[in-house]
């Protein structure tokens, strides 16, 4: 039985512009996100519908990193924060942003000071970008119905979020069976993994090539991947390779075989199911029937 309760969103172009500033709002909420790239925060500035207390998130990527860098913050006066962040060079990076307010004012400091520590928790725990806060937000002293009403908020957030591409704070969907996992056995090393919503998952336990086997041409954005999976303790080193802590979603087959190869592999042909059927094969296969 599936017990997941559907929703709708509306996502409002205020100029008309798809990659302009956005405006998210979802059923049954009293929040609001506002989307915009770093280009038009003066646009943002001028609308009459955000100010107060609020949360928000800027992010953005880089041609040789595999993952984004995302800074998340909250004040009372979120859009004079933000100005800030735009003129200062140590928040350099971000490209884009999106601003969480309340449609009621309902929001105070102390709910957004709990938002932006949980939302910081859950990038740690998610280990999909790379965090630029420095320090980890205190949670802030809540009676026991102010709690449920930010954690309802921030969850209304993270069911948002997703929507225009921000998926940096979500766990990888989990199946329990193995049955149908794919399997890579190159280099002496084994691994298993499987196509989900969130990517290319890889299961805890798969193997990974020691440093000393990592190619010299391997991928820039591939070798940073891996020096972070490292560093961020999902790859851990156990005897001679390297082992997944977690489960772990990588953006494809390919990525996840040439970190884990340390080298530049085609995920279509080295992942294959049990009975030596390639990804590609499948795949073909899948779309004749």
């Amino acid at each position: 039985m599936n017990d997941t309760v559907g929703f709708s969103v509306k996502l409002f172009m205020p100029k008309g512009q798809p990659n302009g500033v956005r405006i998210i709002g979802k059923s049954h909420w009293t929040g609001r996100g506002t989307v915009f790239p770093r280009a038009l925060l003066k646009e943002v500035q001028e609308r009459e519908d955000i100010s107060g207390s609020g949360a928000y998130v800027l992010w953005g990527s880089s041609e040789n990193e595999a993952l984004p860098s995302a800074y998340i913050g909250q004040s009372d006066d979120v859009l004079s924060r933000l100005n800030v962040h735009a003129s200062g060079d140590d928040k350099d990076f971000w490209t884009h942003g999106i601003i969480f307010t309340s449609d009621n004012q309902s929001l105070n400091r102390a709910h957004v000071k709990h938002i932006e520590a949980r939302l910081i928790e859950l990038g740690k725990e998610a280990r999909r970008c790379k965090l630029e806060n420095l320090n980890s937000s205190e949670h802030p002293p809540l009676s026991e119905a102010d709690l449920a009403d930010a954690e309802s908020f921030l969850s209304d957030i993270l069911l948002c979020l997703p929507i225009v591409g921000v998926d940096f704070f979500m766990q990888p969907e989990t199946r329990p069976s193995n049955a149908n996992d794919l399997l890579l056995e190159v280099k002496g090393i084994k691994a298993r993994g499987y196509e989900g919503v969130s990517g290319f998952i890889v299961r805890r336990e798969s193997q990974a090539v020691s440093d000393e086997n990592v190619a010299e041409r391997i991928p820039v954005s591939h070798e940073n991947l891996r020096r972070y999976l490292i560093e961020s303790k999902v790859l851990k080193l156990e005897d001679e390779d390297y082992v997944m802590t977690v489960d772990y979603p990588f953006n494809s087959p390919s990525q996840a075989a040439s970190v884990l190869l340390g080298a530049s592999y085609n995920g279509l042909d080295v992942w294959k199911n049990p009975n030596g059927q390639s990804l590609k094969q499948i795949r073909s296969s899948t779309a004749s029937q």
